[in-house]
């Protein structure tokens, strides 16, 4: 996927909240959205170098957009917003191949009281997919989430019912961190995320993990990573 932004680089000063942080711009220190709400307190560093999009507009409260960071000499997309169009673009390539072959792929697929990423289909199969952006990384090792989610713990439950009730489901973790060589639950960080996914994978539910190419200006699925629970 090619990233056609106006990129403008900066150096990051601090976060300010969830949405907004500070960051050098040509000596100027300027406003900017985050584009992910996780912690990332591991990248988002001072000094730390990012890369932005510059998208002026009245509407607009800010007029950059943080979209990555670099770290030990590697851009890492921070972009919450990215997963899901990186990985509907490896549907339609079959790049991801325990998923490869399905004919009608849907975005923002309603479930009982969840709306899932994804729903494929091929003649009467039908699959559910829901997609994780992984960026947190420890000594080679990536893990999800950064951050408590409810959220995310209720996707897993509904997609543990979508598979009794006869559909397939998959739930991806798409990795944004070049350096990341496996990935396992952040039992540390949400216990009930973690056992809840353990839970859905012995329901049948299937986990996938995939790495991604990340260039300044290109990001595209590449390897299947190791999982463990």
């Amino acid at each position: 996927m090619k990233l056609e932004y106006n990129m403008v680089f900066g150096k990051f000063v601090k976060r300010i909240n969830r949405f907004i942080a500070h960051v050098q711009i040509n000596s100027k220190i300027e406003v900017v959205h985050v584009m992910n709400t996780g912690r990332l307190k591991e990248l988002l560093t001072l000094d730390a170098d990012v890369m932005l999009s510059y998208e002026p507009s009245a509407k607009r409260k800010t007029a950059y957009d943080l979209r990555m960071v670099k770290k030990d000499g590697a851009w890492i997309s921070i972009d919450s917003q990215l997963p899901n169009k990186i990985v509907e673009e490896g549907l339609r390539l079959n790049t991801i191949k325990e998923l490869a072959g399905y004919n009608d792929i849907k975005r923002e697929c309603t479930y009982r009281k969840s709306r899932f990423d994804f729903k494929i289909s091929k003649q009467d199969k039908h699959c559910f997919i829901e997609v994780k952006g992984v960026t947190l990384e420890k000594n080679g090792w990536g893990y999800f989430p950064d951050a408590p989610t409810t959220r995310g713990q209720k996707h897993i439950e509904e997609m543990i019912e979508a598979v009794k009730e006869g559909y397939r489901g998959v739930i991806l973790f798409l990795i944004q961190h070049p350096h990341i060589k496996g990935f396992s639950p952040n039992k540390e960080m949400d216990p009930h995320f973690s056992s809840t996914l353990i839970k859905a994978q012995s329901e049948g539910v299937e986990l996938l993990a995939y790495g991604c190419k990340v260039a300044i200006d290109e990001i595209s699925i590449s390897n299947k990573v190791a999982i463990k629970l």
